[in-house]
This record gives structure tokens, sequence and C-alpha cells, in this order.
């Protein structure tokens, strides 16, 4: 079976199932798992598939991926976007981190920082922040969502109106050609928007992959937003637009 036909039945799959496993298909299809795995790079790579662990999965612009797929998902790319996001961050700082599993990999790189001040609407991120000695960590209040540990809805919202950071840190499900940052809960999105509109600088973290996803419930533009940090370098129409909006840029 030839590389076209291989991934016909690849793309076949994951329409029908909605996920692509990398050692059934192998098996089904009579070749090396390797082989499957190169294949999905490649799918992967022209947007077409979503690599998670253990296979791929077809992305999605109604629906997001559960958290422990997206927790493997580009999981070295999040750790470097992770340590230059932190690089940017000085001690003695202020900061908001939000729901995501990028905002996950910073408050892990903030480790070696002294003296800060976190607001979190993650419950992921207090955890990861607890045994920071040098690190005060405020948890917003709000419904739990029970899948990502996200804190979210009226109270996290109002929670975090009444506080003044120097960094937002949000991470987004995706990052439109017009540099919309968008996401999949509006109760989510409420409250990334008022940890924006409450700090003096924003960043985003946000891998290369969703800089080709889609997701319909729109965050704020990167107009509004000081930092953008990524492993990839975005199309040309938004980077043009990036310095328009004086936004930096940094590729981890």
């Amino acid at each position: 079976m030839n590389t076209h036909a291989r991934h016909t039945a690849i793309l076949a799959h994951a329409r029908k199932t909605g996920k692509a496993p990398a050692t059934p298909l192998a098996a089904s299809l009579g070749v090396a798992v390797q082989t499957i795995r190169r294949d999905l790079r490649e799918l992967c790579k022209s947007g077409l598939l979503e690599r998670v662990h253990g296979g791929a999965v077809l992305p999605s612009g109604v629906r997001n991926i559960g958290y422990d797929d997206r927790r493997s998902l580009n999981r070295d790319a999040k750790q470097r976007i992770a340590r230059k996001a932190a690089s940017l961050i000085p001690d003695r700082a202020t900061l908001f981190l939000n729901i995501g599993t990028t905002t996950e990999a910073v408050a892990r790189a903030l480790s070696d920082h002294r003296e800060l001040l976190v607001v979190t609407n993650n419950m992921n991120v207090a955890n990861i922040l607890a045994n920071h000695q040098s690190c005060e960590v405020v948890v917003a209040g709000g419904h739990l969502r029970r899948t990502d540990g996200g804190l979210v809805g009226d109270l996290a919202a109002l929670a975090i109106a009444r506080f003044k950071v120097d960094y937002a840190i949000i991470g987004a499900s995706a990052i439109d050609p017009d540099g919309d940052l968008l996401d999949f809960d509006p109760e989510e999105v409420r409250v990334s928007r008022q940890i924006i509109d409450a700090a003096r600088a924003s960043m985003v973290v946000a891998d290369a992959s969703k800089l080709t996803r889609k997701a319909p419930v729109r965050i704020a533009s990167l107009s509004e937003i000081t930092h953008l940090v990524t492993d990839g370098v975005p199309m040309e129409r938004m980077v043009n637009r990036l310095s328009d909006w004086r936004t930096n840029l940094h590729v981890a």
C-alpha cells in the first residue's frame, strides 16, 4: 500500500471513530507501526489530524479534545514555550495563570523565581506551585470543571476582578489568521477576558498547532496582547500585524 492509500485509510478511520491509533492501524493495514507513526506526523503537520499519546485525533472546531490527550499533545514544545515565557517574568512579580496545559507548564518553569504572587483559576497550577515556598498562591473561586481542574463562571470572574497584576499568562485553544484568540467554553472565555483586563501586560502561550486549529468562542485579539510566545513562526499575514499591534513575538 502506497503512502497516499495509507493516508486515505487513516483519515477514513479517524472520521469514522474520531481517533487514529497507531498500533491497531498498523495491524489492519499490514505495515510497521513506525510507518504509521510517520504517516500520522505528516497528516498532523498538514493540519488534518492532531497528535495524542498512541496516535492522533481529528481536529475539532466545536469540541476540545480531552484533557489527558491535550496534556500529551506537543509536550516538548510546551516545555520550550514555558521556559521562554518564564524568562520574561522577573522575580517579585504578580501574575495570573489561567486554564490550560501550557500554562501548567509555565507554572513548573517558574520554580526558580522568587517572591511571586500567582492568582489562578486552575487547580492544577495551584497544586504545581503549592510546594514553591517563595510563591504565594491565590485560587479564584468558581465552578469546578472536573475534566481539567478549571474554575469557571461568575464567581471566578468576580474574584479575578478584585486584582491588578503585572502579567496575565493565558492559553488559548486556537488563534485564527486575523489574530483572534479562540476557545470552546464561554464560561472559561469570560474568565480569560477578565484576566486580560486586570493585568498591566498580557502574554499568550500557544504551541504552533494552535495556529491551524479552530474554536467557536472569541477571547480577545492579539492587538490587546503584549507578548505571544510560541514554538513556530505565525503566517506572514499575522507577523505583519503583530508589529502594528505592538505585540512582541517570542519563538521558543
